[in-house]
Parts: structure tokens; C-alpha cells; sequence
């Protein structure tokens, strides 16, 4: 019968991060620095909240959108941290950004509709576009620093474009969009029927200046803003986060919001406005340190790499060493016994990703090991 079901579904595969991920787990002794979570706990008054909420028996059917309190923090978090106007009526509490991304892609796709992603990308991204039977675009900015060209972006765009998909601070690179590659995205979808997805969960790790794409709201008709708190916070297993449109936009993503989970976790909601009230610039000066010893390891060891703005990856490339990216991390789990994610994975297969969500002296012991490797090759 498994013939017989979707063949979008059945056309996806499975996460290659997570494929590695296992691969290097079979491996006796390996280190990681693969997964993209942080290696801190939930802040405890975010804890505390949500415990309080158990105790209060909150655990009832809230509002499909979300709690009234905390669509209302939400919204002025959104106005005091990014200087963006939402109402408490233009947003949803979803589970997870993916949720949003989901809700984003599933309510403005039609077939054969196409949405253009700058890549590298997060390996999510195609998945969900063919799943809502989309067409996936990739327009690869390797050769511009990762950045987006007016020129580049114009030679993508075609008469079935619906959307560009924007993730910045970038996972795998961590680079942050310059206001050049903001403005040649606003020129476009302002003289072109396009929405714009915003994927901006790392928007809270950035290392120096940050502006997102939602700042332009003379055309907030066509921005959709997902947000997460799981990486800012260390919530990964909340699965929490939010999503901002133009009214009328939200009237329409939450019937699919409910069509889909209902809503989100009722006694989650009071953690997650503990959350915004929380600051986590310790945990991003921490990132910042890593970022720093591992750049600096890495230029050391003559590997060429972008000093990554925001996150927590740098994504180094590979290219001189002769080899594709999987074959690369392969043979570097069963001859280093360390693991990172391939490229390829991210749709630029002349790279890997690193990440340093992991203590200082993993860390270091993982950079030995990498350095000894890249000694033999």
C-alpha cells in the first residue's frame, strides 16, 4: 500500500543532519558537532512559569491563536526589540517555527506555485515546498558571500513566483542579509505579487548589527514573520513560537492553525511570555567566545570560512580537499572520529557545517581532532 500514498511525501527524505547525526553515534568514540541545539538548560523563571501555569490548572483548550496575554507580549516585543508593528489580531502562537513555516507555506501555495530560497538553506525548507505542492527554487549565493544580488534574484523570478523564502541570521552559515541584499528582496516583491517568508528564529544570536526583513512595512501585506523561541531561550523541546502577518493574512492561516493542532499548549504559554521577559545575552556572549576560538582555529588551520554574524554554525568549505561533502564527513567520523553535516545538505555541496553549540573544551578537543584530520589529506 506505501505505493499508493502521497508522492510528495513519499518523494521527501528523511533529514540529513540527522542521518549523520546516527552514522556518528555508530561510531565509538566519536564527537559531534553536528546538531544545531543549545547546549544550555531552559532558563529556570521560564521553567517556573510554565510549572505555576500546571499548578494553576491551566491545562484547558486556550484560544486557537493563543492566550490574549500572550499574543499581547508578543506583539510588544515585536514593537520594542524590531521596531515592527503587529496587533495581537495579526498573530498565532504556533508550535514551533516549523509550524509557522507550514501555516506560511501552506496557506499561500497553490500547484506548480514556486518559491525561491537563497542557499545554502536549511534542509527543512524543500521538504515543505513540495509537501503543499509547490515548486522549489534554489538560487545559490555561494558566489556572492551569501548574500542576495538584485541581479541574481532577477534571473530566478519567473511568471509562477509566489514567494521568497528568507532565513537570516542563516543556518548553515550564520551569515546575516546586508541591508543591500534587504533592499534588492523589497524592490522585487514591491514591484512583483510575492510574499515574503521570514524565517528569523536566529534573529536574537546576531553578533553585530541586525535588521529584518519585516521592517519594511509599507508592504507588510506581503511579509510573513515566523519566530521561534526555541534557540534564544534553549526551548527546543517546547516546540513553541509565534507567526506575525497583515490581518487579513492571519484570518486566513487560522483556520488552518486550527484545522492542524488547534492550538498550542495552553500552560506553555505562560513560559513562553517569561521568555520574552528574559534576557539572553549571556548565552549569546557565550556563543560569541566559541564563534570566536573556532573562526580563529579554523583560518589557523588554513580552511576558508566566513566569519559567521549570527547562530551558531560556520560553514567552511571544503573544496580544495578534492572530496564531495558526504565523503568528506564520512571519512572523517571513521578516521577522526568527528562528526559534522555535509553541504549537501544544505544544497552546496562544497562545504560543511560546524556547529558550536557545545562546551569550551569539546570544543577544543574537536578542533584537534579535525586539525589532525585535515593534516592527512
Amino acid at each position: 500500500m506505501v505505493e499508493t500514498m502521497n508522492t510528495a511525501l513519499l518523494g521527501c527524505q528523511p533529514s540529513g543532519i540527522r542521518k549523520f547525526t546516527a552514522l556518528a553515534k555508530a561510531e565509538p568514540g566519536c564527537l559531534f558537532l553536528t546538531i544545531g541545539e543549545p547546549d544550555f538548560s531552559t532558563p529556570d523563571p521560564i521553567k517556573e512559569a510554565a510549572k505555576t501555569a500546571l499548578d494553576q490548572n491551566l491545562t484547558h483548550y486556550p484560544p486557537n491563536a493563543g492566550e490574549p496575554y500572550l499574543l499581547e507580549r508578543v506583539s510588544q516585543f515585536e514593537r520594542e526589540k524590531n521596531g515592527v508593528e503587529y496587533s495581537p489580531q495579526e498573530i498565532i502562537v504556533t508550535d514551533g517555527a516549523t509550524e509557522g513555516l507550514c501555516l506560511a507555506l501552506g496557506g499561500i501555495l497553490n500547484p506548480g506555485d514556486e518559491v525561491i530560497v537563497p542557499i545554502p538553506a536549511f534542509g527543512l525548507y524543500e521538504p515543505l515546498v513540495k509537501l503543499f505542492r509547490g515548486e522549489y527554487i534554489p538560487m545559490d549565493t555561494c558566489g556572492d558571500g551569501f548574500q542576495i544580488t538584485a541581479q541574481n534574484l532577477a534571473r530566478h523570478i519567473t511568471a509562477k513566483t509566489k514567494a521568497i523564502l528568507l532565513n537570516s541570521p542563516n543556518n548553515p552559515t550564520g551569515a546575516v542579509y546586508t541591508p543591500e541584499s534587504l533592499e534588492a528582496v523589497y524592490q522585487a516583491a514591491k514591484e512583483k505579487n510575492l510574499f515574503v517568508l521570514c524565517d528569523d528564529v536566529y534573529a536574537q544570536l546576531v553578533y553585530g548589527p541586525y535588521q529584518s526583513f519585516s521592517r519594511y512595512q509599507d508592504i507588510r501585506e506581503k511579509i510573513i514573520l515566523i519566530q521561534s523561541f526555541s534557540k534564544p531561550y534553549a526551548m527546543t523541546g517546547w516546540r513553541m513560537g509565534y507567526l506575525c502577518a497583515d490581518r487579513l493574512i492571519i484570518e486566513q492561516l487560522a483556520k488552518l492553525h486550527s484545522y492542524m493542532v488547534v492550538s498550542a499548549v495552553s500552560f506553555l504559554q505562560k513560559g513562553c511570555v517569561a521568555a520574552l521577559d528574559y534576557d539572553p545575552s549571556p548565552m549569546v556572549e557565550a556563543y560569541r567566545r566559541r564563534r570566536d576560538y573556532m573562526y580563529g582555529r579554523l583560518t589557523e588551520m588554513g580552511m576558508e570560512v566566513q566569519k559567521p554574524q549570527g547562530a551558531f554554525y560556520l560553514f567552511p568549505s571544503i573544496q580544495k580537499y578534492g572530496m564531495d561533502s558526504e565523503t568528506f564527513c564520512v571519512r572523517m567520523i571513521k578516521e577522526a572520529k568527528l562528526a559534522a553535516v555535509p553541504g549537501s545538505c544544505f544544497g552546496a555541496d562544497g562545504y560543511i557545517r560546524l556547529s558550536y553549540c557545545y562546551a569550551d573544551d569539546e570544543l577544543r578537543q574537536c578542533l584537534d581532532r579535525l586539525e589532525r584530520f585535515l593534516a592527512t589529506l
